[in-house]
Parts: C-alpha cells; structure tokens; sequence
C-alpha cells in the first residue's frame, strides 16, 4: 500500500481572548501592518460603530421601524479583517451580515437600514458599484464570486473576488460548485468561510462530520486554513495572504474564520429556544472588540477616555445614518415595474397604468 496524498489545516491566532500576543508568533512578531499598535485603532474604531449601529437597526426592528434584521454581534473582527485587506478594486460577494467589511469599503449604514427596511435602494450603494449586493439565498454568492474572479483573470486585472458564506452554506451545492471551478480554473478568489457555530438552529456538530470545514477545500484542490475569527490580526493575516497569492496568479484560496453568533440568527429567530445560554456566556468571554481593546490599552495606544467619546462620536454617527433612513421619501408603488426591463413589455404597461389609474382615483 502506499500513500497517495496527505494534508493539514493549520490553525493561526495571533492575540488570545485575553488581548495577550502569543509568545511563538512566526519570526517572533505580529504582522508587519501591526507592528505600530496605533495603526490598528482606526479598525477598532470601525469595530466599534458597526455594534452600535447593530444595537440600533435591532432596537429599530423592534419598534417596526425596520423589518427582519440580521445581526452582526460578535463577527466584527472577521468582517472589518476581511474589509481591511482587500483593495477598494476588489469585489465583495457578501452574504446578509457583513456589515464591518462593507463599511470599510464605503457603504453607509443608512443603505443597510434602507435594505432591511424593505427599500431595494438600499442595495444600490454607490461605494462600491462593483461590489455585489446582499445575497439572502444560501451560498449563491459564491458563484457571483467565481463569475467575477472569471472575468478577472480573462481581463487580466490584477483584482480579486472574495465572498463570504457561513458554515451552514458550506453544505450547499453552489459552494462546492463554485470552488470547484475557482480551482480547476485557478481564479482569483477568495472564499471565507465565517464559522459562527450556528446555522440558524442548527449547531456546527451536526452540519458535517468533517474535523475543520476549511478542509472541505481540499476537494478543490485549493488550500484552506482557519483562523480565530475574533482576532482581527489573524484575519487580516490570512486575508492578505490569499488575496497576495490570488493577485501573483497562484490562484484561489479558502479561510474559515472560527467566531460565534452572539445574537439570535435573525430578529425572527429566537436562540434562547435551542442553545444554552452557558455556551454563549462562554462564548461572549472571546468576544473580538474586548480582546482588541485590551491589546490596545496594553500597548499604550487607548485608553477609557478615549473608548467614551468614540462611543459618543459612534452614537452620533448612528444617530444621523437613522435619521437619512428615515427621512428619505418613500419610492411610488409603481417603482416595482420600472427597473425590471429596458424595454417593458406590453402586459405590464398595462398593469402599470392600471395601477396609476386606480391610484390616482383614490
């Protein structure tokens, strides 16, 4: 007998939950973007105003203000990790919740807000146009990202695709689908797989028997690694690591970013019905912005008096994003027929100007 091939998933984490660097770090040093502590403020910072904007658009909901809201509570340094990476010519296939990476990249929260407020403008942002927009069905995204990394590599632009799918979307077929021609074809993608241990009800334990879900890239053909995914050093890490290697041409890569859903999976969900609240409590322990705080206030570069008006300045923020939310006019109703087609058809002029008409007759 003999041994066809063999593989490993390493595992990096560069702060633990303590905010403590560990002592073995390759070269004996954090990364060369964290070398100057003071560098990684402004990510804190933008860690910060992403959870006060999630406790507002959840307080929103729950007054009707919002519709169904999906929460990003405790995925923060996996999202602004994934957004500070990337280069603003780079394409961002997200999912529902990756509200950190898209603030970084320049979309307003008051977009978010139009979104789940039930107005498509919301989805229409600006900054950045060739970014692609929410993607609610599982794991679709990451055949939007493959697509893109396609027309890259045929343009011969140095840019790369990164996409982001939970760990329950990893069990669906457009995930391996989508990996499997990014390795065949050796595309300039990126796949994150954010592992926040929960697929609505379902726990990571019983989604798959595999030991990691980074190996599931091993099927491809492409590496895979995980990373702690409240560590925002790490995820930055492995991010620059595989846009580098997609950008050279070596192709796509996969990380699964290990982190935990702090919140309900949705404002429709209630977690309190099927997991213990002892492993969230757990859970909350890791949690990414007191690790990052405590390695700041560690290194001498933040400090109470600065975590109280940056919590000021973020209310403030949050506070007039909601007030642009809530004061842009409401789209006509005969909106839902004019951006289908270019040329609309004359069934729907017909419906159109049926509705017109009955509106207007009150």
């Amino acid at each position: 007998m003999s041994v066809t091939a063999t593989f490993k998933i390493d595992y990096h984490q560069f702060l633990d939950e303590n905010g403590e660097a560990h002592s073995d770090l390759p070269g004996g040093k954090l990364p060369a973007f964290a070398d100057n502590p003071a560098d990684l403020v402004p990510l804190y910072r933008l860690m910060v105003l992403t959870r006060l904007f999630d406790a507002k658009a959840i307080a929103l909901q729950r007054t009707g203000k919002l519709g169904t809201y999906a929460s990003s509570l405790g995925h923060e340094a996996t999202h602004v990790g994934i957004g500070a990476a990337m280069r603003e010519e780079d394409c961002l296939a997200p999912m529902y919740r990756e509200y950190g990476a898209q603030f970084y990249r320049g979309v307003k929260m008051s977009d978010v807000l139009l979104y789940w407020g039930g107005d498509e403008r919301g989805n229409d942002f600006s900054v950045p146009s060739h970014d692609f927009s929410w993607c609610v069905p599982i794991a679709t995204q990451c055949l939007h990202a493959a697509g893109a990394a396609v027309a890259f590599k045929y343009l011969r632009q140095p840019r790369v695709a990164v996409t982001v799918v939970g760990d329950g979307g990893t069990s669906e077929g457009q995930f391996y689908e989508a990996m499997n021609l990014a390795g065949a074809w050796k595309l300039p993608v990126v796949f994150v797989v954010s592992n926040n241990q929960w697929a609505i009800s379902v726990p990571r334990s019983a989604q798959s028997a595999a030991q990691t879900l980074a190996q599931k890239a091993i099927a491809a053909g492409i590496p895979g690694v995980q990373v702690d995914g409240n560590d925002l050093i790490a995820v930055r890490w492995a991010m620059e690591e595989a846009l580098e290697r997609a950008r050279k041409g070596d192709g796509p890569s996969m990380i699964e970013a290990l982190t935990y859903r702090l919140s309900d999976h949705t404002t429709a969900d209630d977690a309190t019905r099927y997991r213990e609240n002892a492993e969230v409590e757990e859970a909350r322990r890791k949690e990414p912005l007191s690790r990052t705080r405590k390695f700041l206030e560690a290194q001498g570069v933040w400090d109470a008096k600065q975590q109280e008006a940056l919590e000021a300045e973020c209310a403030k923020q949050v506070d007039a994003a909601v007030a642009e939310y809530e004061n842009t006019p409401v789209q006509a109703p005969e909106a839902i027929f004019d951006y289908m087609f270019a040329n609309m058809p004359e069934s729907l002029k017909q419906q159109r100007d049926q509705h017109v008409k009955e509106m207007n007759d009150g």
